[in-house]
Order: C-alpha cells, then structure tokens, then sequence
C-alpha cells in the first residue's frame, strides 16, 4: 500500500501541529497540507485528492459539517474522520457527520481529555491503514460474491439477539435499527466500539429514530424482552442470571482484542446465561477479529449467525475473519441483516 496522503483541517494551529507531529512519527503516513476551515477543506480536498481529511467540526468561515456536505455535492472521493469533543454538543455533531458520510472519528486533542495525543495518533494511524488496505481490496476484482445458506440445518429458537461492530458501526446500526417492528419481542445486547461519553448519546439517537425503546446500559438492571441495550464506552457489559432474571453487569476489566467494550465478552457471557443455541448473533462491519471467535461458537453450539457482506462494509475486518473461520450461516448485505433476523425469528429461515 502506498503511504497515505493526509490533509489536517482544524482551526487550532496547535491541534494541527500535534496530529502533523504524531502522524509523521507513525511508519507509512503523510500529511500534505493542513488548514483551518470548511473553505481550505473543499479546496485541499479538490486540489490534492488526499487520502483522508481529518475534519474538526466547529470552525469559523465554515464548520466542518458544512464541508462534509459540500464534498458530498461535489462528489469528492477522499474518506474524512472527524475530531470530536467529548461532549453532548459534541456527540450529536458528530453522529450528524457519521450520517453526511464521515468515516469515523477520534477524540480530538485537548487538555480536557483523558486521551494522550500518542494515543490519539495511534487511533488514527489505525484506523486509516485499515480503511485503506479494506479499501484497496474492494477495488480488486474477485471478491467472494455474497454467500447465504438458504435455510438453517437446525431450529434455532431464539431468545436473545446479539449484535457487534465497529468502524462504520453506528450508521449501519441506524439502518438495522430502523427496520425493527414496534412488536419486536426479544431483548437486542450491542457492542459499538466507541469511547465514554459517545455511548449515551449514540443510544438516544438509536431510540428517537427506532420503534422500540434503546438506551445505554446501566449496572445491574433487567434484560426484559422489545428492548435494546448498548454497551457503554470504557466498561466491559456482560449479561448474568439472577434469581431468574437475566441482568446486565458492567465492570472496568481489562481490554480484551484491544477493546472495553468488546463483542467477545459480551457474547461468551450471553452463550453461558442464554445458551448458543437461543441466540441470533450478528457481526457487522469493524477492523480487527473481536467477535469472531465467540461468533464462530455460537454457530458451532447450535445459534444462528450472520455477517454484514464487504460490499456494504466500511472495513470488512471482523465480519470477514469470522467469515474465513466458518462462523457465519447468513452473509448478506446492511439492508438485508433485519428482515433475515425477523424471518429467522419467526422460523421461516
């Protein structure tokens, strides 16, 4: 791959000089320009076809969502991630930038976080690599065509649905989760990777846009059926019986595949409450493998399991390792992930 040719556009010319400095440090990257508003966005974006933009939101002249809109219009190709403040004000922004067709986002710099500008730039690196290399891939003939088992070898009496992803997540999810029926009756547990402070927010957005009720996780409470739960950023969410119900525990345990939340947790723990073979789990577009492997054991102990396609996948990187590790009964693309769930639930699959 190419080393990747990044424009920086904050309107802080310390925030501007921190990225350029831990981006130049990162192996294979390039900064080729940086400015300071939506205007040099649209410009830089037209005159050096970049890679990737990495775009602040609030900035003078015009604001970065402004941008991202104008480059929609104009059809301009290059991937944007957003710098976001962790903030309620900063949440929605961004979530808004998600649905123009940002890429993804990172903290932005500050002294008011708890993310180091290393780890910023570790973020970053990362998630341009593998946004390119999927990328690259995509534009490369011979892709494995969509592949779906007609019907299930087994019955799948399903009491729990468990969904989890990445980069690209949260506007995949909006479209699972605008297809949901307001008499859906099973309980829905989701890992997003996301840091604090986005979770609470993404969940409110989910719940004013959905028929059933959504909201962020909380320690100890019910998983009661028609109701979605988010995993929040920085905890891992786990799912236990107690005294015949099924609660949802929260702890700051360590990182597992790199992730707190991570899907692997979360879906090991709803194999030993709920049993494999009550469960419908779904993989969805991410970089990495977390998921994979407790994905590929709930198909193997008897649940049903499908995997967002790479055509509709920003990153097909957790979705395709478990793919390749034959974890998946139903690879189909964003739009068909609800309908196939509904129909599995109903027993038609």
């Amino acid at each position: 791959m190419a080393k990747p040719k990044i424009v920086i556009i904050d309107d802080s010319l310390l925030v501007r000089n921190i990225l350029s400095d831990v981006l130049k440090n990162k192996k294979g990257m390039e900064v080729i320009a940086t400015g300071k508003t939506g205007v040099d966005c649209i410009e830089l974006a037209e005159k050096l076809t970049p890679d990737v933009i990495i775009l602040d939101v609030e900035m003078p002249v015009m604001d970065g969502l402004s941008a991202l809109a104008e480059m929609k219009k104009r059809k301009l190709s290059s991937a944007v991630i957003m710098l976001s403040v962790l903030t309620q004000h900063g949440a929605d922004a961004t979530f808004k930038a998600l649905e123009l067709g940002a890429l993804d986002f990172v903290p932005k710099p500050s002294s008011g976080n708890q993310f180091s500008a290393e780890q910023i730039g570790d973020s970053l690196a990362e998630k341009i690599t593998n946004y390119l290399e999927s990328r690259d891939k995509k534009l490369k003939p011979g892709i494995s065509p969509r592949q779906e088992i007609k019907t299930l070898s087994r019955t799948v009496s399903v009491q729990a649905v468990a969904i989890g992803t990445s980069t690209g997540g949260p506007k995949a999810l909006q479209s699972v989760f605008e297809k949901i029926p307001a008499d859906f009756a099973k309980p829905i547990l989701v890992v997003q990777h996301m840091p604090p402070g986005f979770t609470k927010a993404f969940s409110e957005r989910l719940n004013n846009l959905c028929k059933i009720a959504v909201k962020e996780a909380e320690q100890g409470e019910a998983v009661v059926p028609g109701k979605a739960y988010i995993a929040p950023g920085d905890y891992q969410m786990t799912v236990v019986s107690k005294s015949g119900s099924k609660v949802i525990e929260l702890e700051q345990s360590g990182t597992v595949n790199g992730h707190r939340p991570s899907i692997e947790v979360l879906f090991e723990s709803m194999i030993t409450t709920y049993g494999a073979n009550q469960l419908l789990a779904i993989i969805m577009t991410g970089m990495g493998k977390d998921g994979s492997q407790s994905i590929a054991n709930i198909r193997q102990k008897g649940g049903v399991t499908l995997a967002q396609d790479e055509s509709s996948s920003i990153v097909y990187g957790m979705n395709r390792v478990a793919v390749e590790m034959g974890g998946i009964d139903y690879v189909l693309p964003l739009e068909e992930l609800m309908p196939k769930t509904l129909e599995l639930i109903k027993g038609k699959g």
